[in-house]
């Protein structure tokens, strides 16, 4: 890179967006609260949020300077704000998006339509562009796009197929899993109240009906079994496979890719199922809404306030926290919004955990194949395929833009390279330009535009990532792009690399991993994170999980901080 162009390797920022709902909280920290929540993530904050509301003084303590978690927006170059680690919503649970009023807290959502576009890296026939693959809510637009490559393959039929599939799991996904235990143990009351955990399950297999083994196959199979099915368009089933490998280090051959699929069209926004869309000032935007919702409570929300250690008595309870600096609060519950591994190797006195609940920890996968590039340019990318010439955006440029995407076995050759230890040579692309829709994010002309990656592995042939490794993935990255979108590379002012350990420094994502651990069938429900912490409780009485690490998993905003929250209001019921 050369000229004026910025570089950021991860942890050279110059600013970062902290408006009012983010800045440093005025009231000053106490030594003493109800509930203590570590973390600001989305989960944290709606754990708070529903705690304080059910009248427990609690406070939140998040490490870096600005809130958000992984959902955050920084200001990487002058002018330029970027969704810098999450960069799309959706998943977000309707009933906690109401319950706590985010519209009236300043959340403002874009949806996309169309929603994707996978342009060929191809010689137009006749002098015409090359072919392009658009796709969007309009079924008849969609026929036309996929007719380009294929006259058999429809998407309204796969479409009804995966929405019965996702409705139907959908009440699992705002409740706890199965309460094994109380089922099989303690008082009849005990298994009264557990019998209760069994109706989300109930009602799913009920609305499932006959289709109960077409569910059974999408979360077991792979995701080309299914796909192989239904399509005979290569380019489709590749664009359709993403979603099934898409921050996951898998192969779409590989068992259980069709549920990583089957969770990303789970979720909807404002009512719009299967929608994803951009927060209005970038993905900060929800954090703020979710952190102004807490504090109208009364929620007390602090940055800079990085925990050392949770506080466990010699009566196995815990008891508050210890801060980097030395101090002390104390509070009656404590819950972590950070990863299984953070919680329980770093933040845990050792000594107040079983050896062997310790080595299961150790178990749990945090593989991430994701590097995140952030990239400020002048001027917007202009595709061969659906060529801009006058500058301004298209409907393609607002979707989610899919490189590397001809075939299928493209993203499989790029998977296997990353596990013999290498980053892919031609990697999987997901490309979005949020500043499209979003003028917000970029001077005038200019455009913020984020590209998650596949695949890199966590160490490049055993060693460390360098600043020369990063930049020449980056690269490589950009001679793809440049392919699709001559121009492209002079276009760039700045560039921001996140690789796996970028991502797990700074965001505290264990391994890089975006779901706070992999969304593999044996880590999932009764055993996310493991078989005994899936009800949100811990062998330390008084602390819980309320993160991604937990059910039901990365992505579904607020569902484990709402199902840790009711976690904790049925104890102290109870007590």
């Amino acid at each position: 890179m050369t000229g004026a162009v910025w570089t950021r390797q991860g942890s050279r920022v110059i600013q970062s967006i902290q408006n009012a709902s983010s800045r440093r909280s005025h009231t000053a920290l106490k030594s003493e609260y109800d509930v203590l929540v570590i973390g600001g993530g989305r989960n944290a904050r709606s754990s708070a949020a529903y705690l304080q509301k059910g009248g427990l003084q609690t406070a939140v303590l998040e490490r870096r300077h600005v809130l958000g978690g992984a959902a955050v927006t920084e200001e990487l170059f002058p002018g330029f704000h970027f969704s810098r680690c999450s960069y799309l919503l959706s998943l977000f649970r309707p009933h906690i998006y109401e319950d706590l009023e985010l519209k009236k807290h300043g959340l403002k959502i874009y949806r996309r339509n169309p929603h994707a576009f996978s342009p060929m890296l191809e010689d137009g026939v006749g002098g015409a562009p090359p072919r392009s693959l658009t796709l969007g809510s309009d079924m008849v637009l969609n026929r036309k796009e996929i007719g380009k490559f294929s006259q058999k393959d429809a998407m309204v039929e796969f479409n009804a197929y995966l929405d019965k599939l996702a409705s139907a799991a959908q009440p699992l996904l705002d409740a706890p899993p199965v309460d094994i235990i109380g089922l099989t143990s303690g008082s009849l009351r005990t298994r009264i109240t557990a019998a209760k955990t069994l109706m989300p399950l109930v009602k799913c297999g009920l609305k499932l009906g006959k289709n109960i083994p077409d569910f059974y196959e999408i979360v077991t199979a792979p995701i080309m079994k299914i796909l192989n099915q239904w399509f005979e368009s290569e380019p489709l089933k590749a664009t359709l496979a993403t979603d099934a490998v898409i921050g996951a280090m898998t192969s779409p051959y590989n068992p259980g890719s069709g549920y990583v699929l089957l969770h990303h069209v789970m979720g909807e926004l404002e009512k719009e199922k299967g929608s994803w869309g951009y927060v209005e000032g970038g993905m900060g935007g929800v954090s703020n809404a979710i952190a102004s919702s807490a504090r109208s409570h009364g929620a007390s929300i602090f940055t800079e306030k990085d925990v050392q250690e949770i506080l466990v008595g010699p009566d196995g309870v815990a008891k508050g926290v210890v801060l980097k600096d030395g101090s002390e609060i104390h509070s009656k519950l404590v819950l972590s919004n950070a990863t299984p591994y953070v919680t329980f190797k770093k933040l845990t006195p050792q000594a107040s955990l079983s050896p062997e609940f310790i080595k299961a920890i150790d178990q749990f996968d945090y593989t991430s194949p994701v590097t995140k590039i952030n990239v400020a340019v002048d001027k917007l990318p202009n595709f061969l395929a659906a060529p801009s010439p006058d500058g301004k955006p298209g409907p393609h440029h607002q979707c989610s833009i899919h490189l590397n995407c001809e075939s299928v076995e493209v993203l499989e050759t790029a998977y296997k390279e990353s596990i013999n230890g290498k980053y892919s040579t031609r990697p999987m692309l997901e490309m979005t330009i949020p500043s499209v829709l979003d003028p917000t994010l970029a001077p005038p002309g200019a455009h913020v535009v984020s590209f998650f990656t596949q695949f890199t592995p966590y160490y490049l042939e055993g060693k460390e990532w360098t600043d020369q490794d990063k930049e020449a993935y980056a690269d490589l990255v950009f001679d793809w792009v440049e392919q699709y979108a001559p121009g492209f590379k002079s276009s760039v002012v700045g560039r921001d690399i996140l690789t796996p350990p970028d991502l797990e420094r700074i965001f505290g994502l264990t391994g890089g991993n975006i779901f706070h651990g992999s969304m593999s069938l044996d880590q999932l429900y009764l055993a996310r994170p493991l078989p005994c912490l899936s009800n949100y409780r811990t062998p330390i009485k008084g602390l819980y999980l309320c993160g991604s690490g937990c059910h039901p998993g990365g992505g579904v905003m607020g569902s484990p901080g709402w199902n840790a929250a009711l976690a904790v209001m049925a104890d102290m019921k109870r007590s």
